[in-house]
């Protein structure tokens, strides 16, 4: 009978600590828009009809900054239920470091994700003896494929810039916008409005630049719901948006939705495929703060965008979503708060070990099709070409 009751006991324990696993350090502040996070799937398939080897759609997805701890992060937090990271059907990594730093920056590592080519730090869609490194989505719009940028930051900024511009400092923003202007894009969603702005020596500025070139150019993503084709950009803050905390809401995966509709709809006029690139640019900033609760905001953003782009996926077969990050930013670990492992539950502590970038190995998400062709661990620059292998850009 004692044996019973003590049983009972320990089952009673095990089940309280099963309710106490996970842990939630997200508050989110008094002005901040509510977010709009799904019913967690229970069961992924293995393989969806969206897998076959030829692939005619890229969806390249960068979280910037975004380590495998921030993954496990965003797995912690959300109980061990599914994330659009549990659907991937083949894992790889890649190492990051650029032409001349173990420790790259966003301009070098966004140049080789881009490009297939190593650059230095600062340099943007440039290799170190000046050589302009032509992006994918550069290969793509030359031969007639759409192509189209979503991001959170400014539209200028180094890893956006990597897939257009070609200069030998990412702060050259004057230079950086008059190419965006030039580059072809057929959609592309972010902030920086200010730099575009500015007068030019015509005397127009250069949203009236993409006025001339037929761009559709709107300041809040509600102005696209009659857009469906053709060209559009949209500068959604005069900067970079807000933060998840500061109340950026519901925006990124919309943003995804609403590009993709574009770009499927131009590459059904051109019968071929597209590439779009998709940044959650501000895992980064959080991360440089060593903010634990705005890097968990920010992932959770991230990660509904992943489950657009990975449900589009399904329903156009030929379509390939690549996740990856330019590099990791902050150090982050997740110890456990108690060194007795025997205890059923010691919680989890966020720690950081740099408020900069560092040179860990990142991880590779693959879904859909090609999936399976894309393995091992590789240089950021093997992904790229790969990539473009894939697409017929080489």
């Amino acid at each position: 009978m004692k044996r019973f009751f003590l049983l009972l006991f320990v089952g009673a324990l095990i089940l309280q600590n099963v309710e106490a696993k996970k842990i939630t350090i997200y508050h989110k502040k008094a002005n901040a828009t509510s977010q709009k996070v799904p019913a967690p799937q229970q069961v992924f398939p293995e393989y969806s009809e969206s897998t076959s080897s030829e692939v005619h759609n890229l969806i390249f997805m960068i979280g910037d900054g975004m380590g495998l701890g921030h993954v496990s992060m965003l797995m912690i937090e959300k109980g061990y239920q599914p994330t659009a990271f549990n659907r991937a059907q083949n894992v790889a990594l890649i190492s990051t470091y650029s032409a001349n730093n173990r420790v790259t920056d966003s301009a070098a590592a966004g140049t080789a994700l881009a490009s297939g080519l190593k650059t230095n730090n600062g340099m943007l869609g440039e290799t170190p003896d000046g050589k302009v490194a032509e992006s994918m989505i550069t290969k793509s719009i030359h031969t007639g494929h759409p192509a189209g940028i979503v991001v959170t930051c400014a539209l200028q900024h180094a890893t956006p810039g990597a897939f257009y511009a070609h200069v030998a400092s990412r702060k050259e923003d004057a230079l950086i916008s008059r190419q965006f202007v030039e580059s072809g894009l057929d959609v592309a969603f972010g902030g920086g409005a200010v730099a575009m702005q500015e007068v030019q020596a015509d005397g127009k500025t250069l949203v009236d630049a993409l006025k001339d070139k037929d761009y559709r150019v709107i300041t809040s993503l509600d102005a696209a719901a009659d857009i469906h084709s053709g060209r559009v950009v949209g500068l959604f803050a005069e900067n970079h948006l807000l933060s998840m905390l500061e109340g950026r809401g519901d925006y990124l995966q919309p943003a995804v939705n609403k590009a993709l509709e574009i770009l499927a709809r131009n590459a059904a006029v051109q019968q071929k495929g597209f590439v779009l690139m998709v940044e959650g640019s501000q895992i980064d900033f959080e991360s440089h703060a060593n903010r634990a609760d705005g890097i968990l905001a920010e992932m959770r953003d991230f990660d509904q965008a992943v489950a657009a782009a990975m449900d589009f996926a399904d329903a156009h077969p030929g379509t390939l979503v690549v996740v990856t990050a330019d590099h990791e930013t902050g150090g982050l670990t997740m110890p456990s708060n108690q060194q007795d492992f025997t205890l059923s539950e010691s919680g989890v502590d966020y720690r950081f070990g740099t408020k900069s970038h560092s040179g860990t190995l990142v991880p590779v998400y693959l879904y859909g099709a090609g999936a399976e062709q894309i393995n091992g661990i590789m240089d950021n620059t093997e992904l790229s070409k790969k990539l473009m292998k894939l697409l017929g850009l080489q």
